[in-house]
C-alpha cells in the first residue's frame, strides 16, 4: 500500500473508531487495514493506535498525525 492510501486508511478507523468500519467505509477487508495500519507504525515508529479485543483508540502521536494527514490529503 502506498503512503497516500495509508493515510486514508489512519484517517478512516480514526473517524470509525474502528478497523472493521473503516475497511467497510474503505471497501477493504480488516486484515489488510489491520496490515496497513501495522506498516505506516513501523515505518514511523511510533504506536498510533491502543487497541484491546473491545475498542481501539488513538495516541497522542497518532491523533497528531492524523490531523497532519487529514490536511494533507485535503490539499491533495
Amino acid at each position: 500500500m502506498d503512503r497516500l492510501s495509508e493515510m486514508r486508511t489512519l484517517v478512516a478507523v480514526a473517524e470509525a473508531g474502528s478497523f472493521s468500519e473503516a475497511a467497510k467505509r474503505l471497501g477493504l477487508t480488516p486484515p489488510t487495514v489491520t496490515r496497513s495500519i501495522a506498516a505506516l507504525e513501523q515505518r514511523l515508529g511510533a504506536r498510533l493506535f491502543v487497541r484491546t479485543t473491545r475498542s481501539v483508540r488513538m495516541t497522542e502521536a497518532g491523533a497528531q498525525f492524523a490531523d497532519d494527514a487529514r490536511r494533507l490529503l485535503a490539499d491533495i
